[in-house]
């Protein structure tokens, strides 16, 4: 059990290295080809952040651990929007900027609802995989023609969050960053084995499933990326991006890794587990959901919303602890969460939703 301990916390920290170094080099690579610091940062950075999880996902479903692989994106999902921005927003409440929410997050609603209904079979087939991967590509495509566009702040912004290397320093020659690149790929390979390796031995001594490992601790561990990016950003002033990083991260999440996932697991796909089916997928479809009325609420997270979205991730991972030890405090827990915090917290959104709209019309009397 201890190696096993061992190898779980040295693949986690491999995947963190690697996406670091992977980010690093590539960045570095696409500075050299001429390419803006906004460009880079829609694609290489949100491609590095989600490197973990595509890793992770790509891994299991070779491995044939196809509970893993789809459980750790939903899991992610989850934990990116309640877990992230609940902190990020505990530290200083997050201004939204209005592109996330007319189009960012919107995106990731559909994306959520795609991914639901392509599992309504119990698969994720070859075929939708390559639905899913086309997707990516599109959406990759859509957001550089779009960065065009972009307003100076934002270039600015982003410009100042990630760059170049220097001229001479070390990792500015071409070799050097090919290097990179290669280093930060095996170490995501082999941190990826070692986490999902470990990651089944630890369901079976605990006596749990693989979906339920799969949706707490690796998706958890496969997410430090966004929450290292996330935080440093909000801590940093850079609110937007560490709202942004967050709500492009859950749409990588689908469209990339469990694309390229149900490609290689062909010509058999993905199995849906019916638990991910019955509950969670439908819990991530609400937490993606959840952030239009929260985020259209003076446009920003304030920290009383952050301290919800970490209420509600706690939550979450109580009921899964219960329901895999089939605790027989489990139907008074989820009857209390569905008959009176629920509407609890839906009432008070709507509320301040109405507050922010009367107070709208005043200012424009």
């Amino acid at each position: 059990m201890f190696l096993n301990l061992f190898l779980f916390v040295a693949g986690l920290g491999l995947l963190v290295m690697g996406a670091n170094v992977l980010v690093r080099g590539a960045s570095n690579l696409a500075f050299s080809f001429g390419i803006s610091p906004l460009v880079v940062g829609l694609t290489v950075v949100a491609f590095g952040t989600s490197a973990p999880e595509v890793a992770v996902s790509v891994g299991a479903a070779l491995g044939g651990t196809t509970d893993i692989a789809i459980g750790n994106v939903v899991g992610s999902n989850i934990f990116n929007v309640l877990f992230i921005l609940g902190l990020s927003a505990l530290i200083t409440p997050l201004v939204v900027n209005l592109q996330l929410i007319r189009q960012e997050v919107p995106i990731m609603i559909g994306a959520s609802v795609l991914l639901l209904l392509l599992s309504l079979d119990g698969q994720l087939s070859w075929t939708d995989g390559g639905i899913l991967a086309v997707l990516v590509v599109a959406y990759t495509a859509f957001l550089i023609v779009q960065s065009r566009t972009q307003v100076k702040a934002d270039q600015s912004e982003y410009e100042q969050e990630l760059k170049a290397a220097a001229q001479g320093s070390w990792d500015s020659k071409l070799p050097v960053q090919l290097a990179l690149i290669v280093v930060g790929l095996g170490l995501l390979v082999l941190g990826s084995e070692w986490l999902v390796g470990s990651a089944v031995v630890f369901a079976k001594a605990l006596g749990v499933s693989d979906v339920v490992i799969a949706l707490t601790i690796v998706s958890a561990g496969t997410s430090m990326p966004e929450v290292a990016t996330s935080i440093a950003a909000a801590l940093k002033g850079e609110r937007d991006i560490a709202v942004g990083n967050v709500v492009g991260s859950c749409t990588f999440n689908i469209f990339a890794c469990l694309g390229i996932s149900s490609l290689v697991a062909a010509p058999v796909g993905l199995q849906v587990a019916p638990s991910l089916l019955a509950f969670d997928m439908w819990v991530m479809l609400a937490v993606a959901f959840a952030c239009l009325p929260i985020f259209l609420t003076g446009r920003e997270i304030a920290r009383w919303e952050g301290g919800v979205f970490l209420a509600y991730y706690t939550a979450y991972v109580v009921y899964l602890i219960l329901d895999a030890q089939e605790h027989d405090a489990l139907g008074l827990y989820s009857n209390t969460m569905l008959s009176f915090v629920v509407p609890i917290t839906v009432i008070t959104l709507v509320v301040s939703l109405l507050r922010k709209k009367s107070g709208d019309e005043s200012s424009n009397a």
